[in-house]
């Protein structure tokens, strides 16, 4: 099955038609999203158990994790060992893994994460953190995909059971390309950040704002439409995460793309219009 759906639920007025919107009005239309709130700092066990009553049956969460598993925050200014932070976020984390509405926890690693001994051993430890739980990994620096390196990358990723995100992102010397290879059989996620070069390693100013401001169009969605079919061959679940929002384009892309793939998504919430 391939699923599509977008970073965080609440800013996609041209979804919804509202400016702020909730998770169960979002779940009338797509079925799958990211939430990157735990990335910040791990939520309340409660607010993922308010999450799983606004979603139906089929939906799913991608769930980055907190940034301190991918060294982007020090997790030494909460916890006393490793252990004790994966501990609280598997048991905050306990209802949606024991409701089957994970998707996958998502480790999305800083570009200053490079392809060295040290950090292909760290990644093995990440997986002894999150036994038999699926985990797909983004990687963000170049030299992960370098021609010596690419192969023994992805032997990496299907060695530890992690599903290496297939990324489209701006393409400069030190980004990394789509790899549409396949590491886990069991599920396989895109995510789709946009093509806009001027400002993707642009940090002045409100940069945040300016380096997913992008919109793609009918010709870019085809053939990211057919990287997605040739995945949903070798995966029994695909995601696609439009990140692409910094122009509110993420929510018409995502809606350009299912219909693209001819996707009908049935059991989802239903939406106002469906109630009169």
């Amino acid at each position: 099955m391939i699923r599509i759906g977008l970073t965080s639920f609440n800013e996609h007025s041209s979804l919804t038609g509202k400016k702020t919107s909730s998770l169960y009005e979002y779940a009338g239309y797509l079925p799958l999203v990211e939430l990157d709130t735990n990335y910040y700092g791990i939520t309340k066990k409660s607010s993922v158990e308010n999450w799983l009553t606004q979603v139906p049956e089929d939906f799913r969460f991608v769930v980055k994790l907190y940034a301190g598993f991918t060294g982007q925050a020090k997790w030494q200014d909460n916890y006393s060992s490793m252990s004790e932070m994966q501990e609280h976020f598997l048991e905050t984390m306990k209802p949606m893994i024991e409701s089957g509405k994970l998707f996958c926890f998502l480790a999305q690693f800083p570009a200053q994460f490079k392809c060295t001994k040290e950090n292909v051993a760290y990644l093995e430890i990440l997986r002894g953190l999150f036994p038999k739980l699926p985990v797909a990994v983004e990687l963000r620096d170049y030299s992960w995909y370098a021609k010596e390196f690419v192969e023994k990358t992805r032997q990496l990723m299907r060695t530890l059971d992690f599903s290496l995100v297939m990324v489209d992102e701006p393409q400069l010397p030190d980004t990394v390309p789509l790899d549409p290879t396949v590491t886990n059989k069991n599920f396989s996620l895109f995510r789709f950040h946009g093509r806009n070069q001027a400002y993707w390693n642009d940090r002045t100013g409100d940069w945040r704002k300016k380096r997913t401001l992008y919109r793609y169009n009918e010709t870019e969605l085809k053939e990211l439409g057919n990287k997605v079919r040739q995945a949903a061959e070798e995966s029994a679940e695909v995601g696609v995460i439009f990140n692409n929002n910094s122009g509110g384009d993420a929510a018409d892309n995502a809606m350009q793309l299912k219909k693209i793939l001819q996707l009908d998504y049935e059991g989802l919430n239903p939406s106002q219009i469906d109630l009169f």
